[in-house]
């Protein structure tokens, strides 16, 4: 049997960690090797980490990058490796290199770039030109980056036609609620399409707003699942493809796909050759009984968001030089997911709960948060906020004269309480996390320099009503975490007295449907009333989420969860008058 034995080396970049990008592909590539691999192939821009951002228009980024890939492929014997980098002949190309011998044997290049949502891709890159084919005796792999593989045509159509019988695929997909189920499917398609196996690698781990989730996936040429990487985790998936299997299934297919993908697709190609050392042995390092199937469960629903926000926040907190990290828990839902999260991601040791009480705060909420804290082993901080209060009501008095209480009054309490958390955070050198959700983000229902104030917003992109899901899942692990009272009290900010937040806003069911439509799929204010939302309700939620961008411009990053989170994907004005003509809210 002719059978070609591949890696697939699901890594944690950092962007910008030569040394440590480094040290990880050359672990891969010697794991791969002891395996038996013929071939191991590490995501996008592995190297560099994804995604790299302005730092591509840095000389010394581009230099440091290329003296990398030659440490790289030093390590490279008696295997063929294949690594994301940046190629900078003179423009700049999202590159992948395929290495023998100690050398790097040939370049791919990107051909499409990706510039929609979170991808901004044109600003950095220049488009390859071909498609790009490399041969290992008689092995023809057809080599792709990313956003090649979504198009039906291009590049994979030319691979097929000019011989490969391998299309491989290296990845940097950001995770999103879904993607990964549209993913399999097109990957599954390709596959089918073409009669020709699939393997596509993908990054893990957190960057900036960024989860990237793994997953990666080998399909055979009728789209038949062979192997997959482990969701939000480092991995590495070996396993054996029959290529005679593939020139069997070609021969047998009556249809005359292949012959009619031949015509459809003339060319060109780059086609390089790859020379293998005699020593290397290529397609002789076989194990007497065949591997095992690599296929673990991957993670969906609440399983896979709680595991794509514990990655987040690990990979946000540790890769920028934190141990500790310090939350205000106020006894509501929202802290109390986000300490949960935390604590999974760093350790009960590495966080810090600080319960900030005011005149208006519930015997309730603060029994839930010691409660909480408790339960969890995490350090409990006090921190009471009556008498800053009243020595600003005191002093601010002369400056109010004639006006009564309102707004103003209940952000001075958010606001003492953010000044409280940075000076811990200052004083400690801690990362405050920030409580606020999609929902309270959207239509700024939060206070600046307050609630928003700190350096990483973990459920910025996580709406209330997945909020209370996500507990409710954390809690179906084991012991009940989050205490009960917490998810069956009415929301509050508990800023004056008995205050609701339905005093505000629409019921958060109501007001997460309008969200949705209007953020994340750009629907009319007539789609939605035709979708049963009550007009004057929708008119004043659109109309609080435009006149809040000012905030959002002002918060912290935040993991990306929804397929439309605000920052990189969704960009609005602050100066705009088509839909929203009055000055912004106060806040």
């Amino acid at each position: 049997m002719e059978s070609i034995r591949i890696a697939l080396a699901q890594t944690n970049s950092t962007v910008g960690d030569f040394e440590g990008n480094v040290v990880k592909i050359v672990a891969g590539i010697e794991l791969a090797r002891e395996m038996g691999a013929d071939l191991v192939a590490f995501p996008e821009l592995a190297l560099t980490g994804y995604p790299p951002e302005d730092l591509v228009f840095n000389p010394d980024f581009l230099q440091v990058n290329l003296k990398a890939l030659g440490e790289v492929a030093g390590a490279v014997e008696d295997i063929i490796a294949v690594v994301g980098f940046l190629d900078a002949p003179g423009e700049i190309y999202n590159a992948a290199a395929v290495i023998s011998a100690g050398e790097v044997a040939g370049v791919c290049h990107k051909i499409s770039l990706p510039n929609y949502g979170v991808f901004d891709e044109f600003r950095y890159f220049t488009a390859g030109e071909k498609p790009f084919l490399f041969e290992i005796e008689g092995v023809a792999i057809g080599l792709n980056i990313c956003e090649d593989i979504w198009y039906p045509d291009e590049p994979i159509g030319t691979q097929v036609a000019a011989g490969a019988n391998l299309i491989l695929n290296i990845s940097s997909s950001p995770y999103r609620v879904g993607r990964t189920r549209t993913r399999e499917e097109m990957l599954e398609t390709r596959a089918r399409d073409y009669l020709t196996p699939l393997a596509y690698v993908n990054l893990v781990g957190g960057q900036d707003e960024l989860v990237f989730d793994g997953n990666s996936l080998v399909y055979d040429e009728h789209g038949r699942l062979l192997a997959r990487g482990k969701s939000l985790e480092e991995d590495m998936v070996v396993l054996d493809l029959d290529l005679e299997e593939v020139l069997v299934s070609r021969q047998r297919d009556t249809s005359g796909r292949h012959r009619a993908i031949e015509e459809r697709h003339p060319g060109p190609v780059e086609h390089v050759t790859i020379e293998v050392p005699q020593k290397m042995n290529f397609r002789g390092k076989r194990e007497p009984e065949r591997l095992e199937l690599h296929l673990p469960a991957p993670l969906d629903g609440m399983a896979e968001i709680y595991q794509a926000l514990v990655l987040g926040v690990h990979d946000y907190v540790r890769k920028n030089g934190f141990e500790k990290v310090l939350i205000g828990l106020s006894g509501g839902v929202d802290s109390s997911l986000t300490v949960v999260v935390a604590v999974d991601a760093l350790g009960k040791s590495n966080v810090v709960g600080v319960s900030m009480p005011s005149r208006y705060t519930s015997e309730g909420t603060r029994a839930d948060a010691r409660v909480l804290a408790e339960k969890l082993g995490i350090e409990f901080r006090i921190a009471r906020i009556e008498t800053i209060f009243s020595a600003y009501l005191d002093d601010l008095k002369p400056q109010f004269a004639g006006r009564g209480p309102d707004i103003t009054e209940e952000n001075l309490q958010a606001r003492i309480r953010g000044n409280m958390l940075m000076a811990i955070s200052n004083k400690f050198g801690w990362l405050v996390l920030t409580t606020g959700n999609k929902s309270e983000t959207s239509v700024g229902y939060s206070t600046l320099y307050g609630d928003m104030a700190g350096g990483f917003a973990v459920i910025k992109d996580v709406p209330k009503t997945m909020v209370y899901d996500l507990c409710r899942y954390r809690n179906s692990l084991g012991e009940e975490i989050i205490p009960a009272s917490v998810l069956e009290r009415e929301p509050s900010a508990e800023l004056a007295p008995g205050q609701k937040d339905s005093d505000t806003l629409p019921p958060y069911e109501v007001l997460d449907k309008i969200i949705e439509s209007y953020v994340e799929y750009d629907s009319s204010l007539e789609d939605m009333v035709a979708a049963g939302l009550d007009q004057a309700t929708v008119r004043r939620v659109t109309r609080m989420i435009d006149r809040n961008e000012y905030k959002r411009r002002q918060a912290p990053p935040g993991i990306k969860i929804t397929s439309r989170a605000f920052g990189k994907d969704r960009r609005f004005p602050i100066t705009n008058r088509f839909w929203t003509p009055a000055p912004p809210e106060a806040g």
